[in-house]
């Protein structure tokens, strides 16, 4: 007999969802070893999402009691070789609902949004220890480049 994963609501974030994604970024960030690095200001955050200019997008996922459990946050990335593409920053689910197929669930939805959009892919990044995300994302038949270094210069 197979089982199915449980369904939980998915659904465009809103601005007032922003205090419990900041909640799962800081779990994230105590996940990935680097508390200390989330050092966007809540008001930032808001503003880049539901500003008069925003820059990302988000999605998040709820459990049965309408609690924010879950989120993917994403914004459109230039490709001088590919065109337009989904670039996924963040995809985050609290620990004690890992595993129930959500990540899939935001997966397929991400999928569908970027084609409906007309983009020609998504592209996101892993840390290379985190083995159960790694082996989702083997899952799913993605391209995990080890070709690439990942470079940033902070202001």
């Amino acid at each position: 007999m197979t089982t199915t994963p449980a369904q939980f609501n998915l659904r465009s974030a809103t601005k007032e969802d922003c205090p419990d994604m900041m909640e799962l970024i800081h779990e994230l960030a105590v996940y990935e070893k680097a508390p200390e690095e989330v050092t966007v200001q809540f008001d930032h955050f808001v503003d880049c999402g539901f500003g008069s200019n925003p820059v990302w997008q988000a999605w998040v996922a709820e459990n049965e009691d309408k609690k924010v459990i879950g989120f993917a946050l994403c914004y459109i990335r230039y490709s001088t070789w590919k065109g337009t593409r989904l670039y996924l920053e963040d995809l985050i689910v609290t620990e004690a609902y890992r595993g129930k197929g959500i990540g899939q669930q935001f997966m397929d939805l991400l999928i569908e949004e970027g084609k409906k959009a007309g983009h020609s892919g998504m592209m996101w990044q892993v840390l290379d220890w985190n083995d159960p995300a790694i082996n989702f994302y083997n899952k799913l038949g993605a391209d995990l480049d080890e070709g690439w270094i990942n470079c940033s210069l902070n202001f």
